[in-house]
């Protein structure tokens, strides 16, 4: 809301209004921060004396225009106050000119969706030119009722973000890993920036504005940016060799490298090192170059692996350099539909039958032998399949009994020639039937 003035000065915005007898004031009148006037103003001392605390602040509709000396003191005036049931007299705070605004002594209170975050912001550190790095925020449901993600987006064709799920449940904890590719910009700086934006329309419309940050070194490349390990059959060991070249000091060296997983190993093959001679007055300089050599174990999980090891270098300012290691490790065996290790069977009504298909996927043809339950409920029927194929299709007929309002059961599959069995469980809810 902006007003006019009779100085020279150009005409300034209301940020707040203040009430001169807060103690008349209800608490649904009541603001979370304030506006301090710039001590340059001079804008009278009848204004320091209604600061208060910031549960003061109210919020109002302004009833009749407001003006200002060309002495920026501030003036009173008449309004008519918002969701209150008496009205007062208020005073005007305002900014001189279009000056920078000072702000309340008191820290801003982070907002509901805020306070989920473990963490509100990032920095890479120091990356080579053309990497890969990630990054994961964790995010928790402090509140009783369900959260729910509507959207992330980034400021920076560079970065990705991806939440693992976009409902959270009471308590449910989330992830959401931002990704920056630097060979996805164009860009000479030394320093990347990219803002992460988390949408939220559950329990009420939030947004929560994450920076994330990386120093960018242009004498040192990395190719490809990181190992990727995608489509690596579990039990299998598997190699990535990246390229680093370092153009600067004749004896620059990597020093170390820090792997923390226990599923990963790294080591360092140095191929290279000579001078640089250019023409004209350009300096020379070293050029040194390393394999990288990772390796995958067969110890490693199914599933999604996401890694960072570091190289340490002798460089006394930035030493340390992140590589990100990502690995897909295929299990040998698949079943679906699956959440979270889960079939789910939906929604069940006592005493009528519903049939669900279980799929079981291999890497080559097998034969179930048996298939066994975890408890003799009755519940759940099958029927083995007899052939060898890489496919099976299993169907499951579950009759939910009366007087509960779940129903959960654990499976055992005997594999014809493997040692280890599968297992898997079903959920469902039970529900009253709906009468017509």
């Amino acid at each position: 809301m902006r007003f006019s003035h009779r100085g020279s000065r150009p005409p300034v915005e209301i940020f707040r209004l203040w009430c001169t007898e807060p103690t008349r004031l209800s608490v649904a009148c009541t603001a979370s921060s304030y506006l301090i006037i710039p001590e340059p103003c001079k804008c009278g001392s009848g204004v320091g004396s209604v600061i208060r605390h910031p549960d003061d602040g109210v919020a109002v509709d302004i009833a009749e225009p407001v003006e200002l000396s060309s002495s920026m003191e501030a003036e009173t005036m008449s309004v008519s106050r918002v969701g209150c049931e008496r009205a007062g007299r208020l005073v005007v705070m305002v900014a001189c000119g279009l000056a920078a605004v000072a702000t309340s002594s008191r820290a801003a209170e982070p907002t509901w969706a805020e306070k989920m975050f473990e963490s509100r912001s990032h920095d890479f550190g120091v990356i080579a030119l053309t990497s890969k790095v990630t990054h994961r925020f964790q995010v928790k449901n402090l509140y009783r009722e369900t959260v729910h993600i509507s959207g992330v987006k980034t400021t920076c064709g560079c970065s990705v973000a991806r939440p693992s799920k976009v409902t959270l449940a009471s308590g449910e904890v989330v992830s959401i890993d931002v990704t920056m590719d630097m060979r996805k910009t164009r860009t000479n700086a030394t320093k990347k920036s990219a803002v992460l934006t988390v949408i939220f329309d559950q329990p009420t419309f939030a947004e929560v504005k994450i920076p994330v940050t990386a120093r960018v070194r242009k004498d040192l490349v990395l190719t490809p940016g990181s190992a990727d390990f995608t489509g690596v059959d579990q039990g299998e060991a598997a190699s990535r060799t990246l390229k680093l070249r370092y153009a600067g000091r004749a004896n620059w060296s990597v020093k170390q490298i820090e792997v923390s997983s226990p599923h990963l190993s790294a080591r360092l093959e140095e191929t290279k090192r000579a001078e640089v001679r250019r023409l004209g007055f350009l300096p020379k300089f070293h050029d040194v170059r390393y394999d990288l050599v990772v390796e995958l174990k067969p110890s490693a999980p199914a599933g999604l692996l996401r890694e960072t090891i570091v190289l340490v270098t002798d460089d006394q300012k930035a030493p340390r350099i992140p590589v990100l290691i990502e690995a897909t490790v295929e299990s040998e065996f698949t079943i679906s539909p699956m959440a979270g290790g889960v079939v789910t069977l939906g929604s069940l009504v006592p005493s009528r039958a519903k049939r669900v298909s279980v799929v079981i996927k291999a890497r080559k043809d097998f034969r179930i032998a048996k298939i066994e339950a975890g408890s003799s409920s009755g519940a759940f029927r099958t029927k083995l399949p007899g052939s060898k194929r890489r496919v099976h299709v299993l169907p499951l007929t579950v009759t939910a009994p009366g007087g509960v309002s779940e129903l959960r059961e654990t499976f055992t599959l005997t594999i014809e020639g493997r040692d280890e069995p599968l297992t898997f469980v079903v959920y469902g809810r039970v529900v009253p039937a709906v009468r017509p």
